[in-house]
């Protein structure tokens, strides 16, 4: 990225009604300028835990701790000893997040059954985003002066959408929005998880949220927001937090943004 600066805001907060806060987030970002440059390496998780207690808060923490933990270890390390070789045999990234996010499932079914946790998490190599993502937390490109959203809620509303059995003005009232995600870690012995590449474009920005910015706040909003608040991601993520609590904050709330230099 000719030495500019990825800069990244976040925050989460506990919502106006929950008791805790069952949000987890992951942030790793590494630079390295020398003689012997690597690219750029992020890693940003976002994971929104359900469970009674604390059991949601333990199994989004897990969730993120166990994938974090792969993907340093399988896609980090090997790039800083220059033995991740992108155009040889070895193990695609999209194959490396698959395993991740299982083990997640697995690990979470074991320490903390009949919990369970979305996942958004995205490993970014130069100007390439790897999306591994199950739930309904989300991940949306800003570019170009719009917005895309570009992973699918593994949720019940969004399956009657896809059916034509709800418009999207039903679905923004439906009791069910929230709360039924036919897809989650720690729900089925086996996981079926989404993986997506995308091409980031300098100038752009990558926001990942949990349900409690998206149910309160619009996608063209969070773009208006975004646009008018330039580079200072850390502000933008608390603006976007601080309008999802005064439009009613019934859930917790987290936000990532990083912004990818001109």
């Amino acid at each position: 990225m000719n030495g500019k600066q990825i800069t990244i805001g976040y925050r989460t907060d506990i919502g106006q009604l929950r008791a805790s806060n069952q949000d987890a987030l992951f942030v790793f970002s590494a630079s390295a300028i020398s003689s012997d440059p690597k690219p750029y390496f992020g890693l940003f998780i976002v994971a929104d835990g359900a469970g009674g207690y604390d059991d949601g808060e333990k199994a989004s923490g897990l969730a993120t701790k166990i994938i974090s933990q792969h993907i340093l270890t399988d896609i980090y390390t090997p790039l800083l000893k220059d033995k991740f070789e992108f155009d040889s045999g070895a193990e695609p990234l999209t194959d490396v997040l698959t395993r991740a996010l299982q083990e997640a499932n697995r690990q979470v079914r074991n320490q903390v059954p009949g919990a369970g946790t979305t996942v958004t998490a995205v490993a970014m190599i130069g100007y390439m985003a790897y999306i591994a993502h199950v739930g309904d937390s989300r991940a949306y490109i800003i570019s170009s002066g719009d917005i895309e959203q570009i992973t699918r809620d593994h949720s019940l509303v969004q399956r009657l959408l896809d059916l034509g059995q709800l418009t999207p003005e039903e679905a923004a009232v439906h009791p069910h929005t929230a709360n039924v995600l036919y897809r989650a870690i720690g729900q089925d012995e086996t996981l079926d998880a989404d993986m997506i590449t995308h091409k980031l474009l300098p100038g752009s920005y990558l926001l990942i949220c949990s349900d409690g910015l998206w149910n309160h706040v619009d996608k063209n909003e969070i773009l208006s927001i975004v646009l008018n608040n330039g580079t200072n991601t850390s502000q933008t993520a608390q603006t976007l937090v601080d309008l999802a609590n005064e439009r009613g904050g019934s859930d917790n709330i987290s936000v990532i943004l990083v912004s990818i230099p001109e």
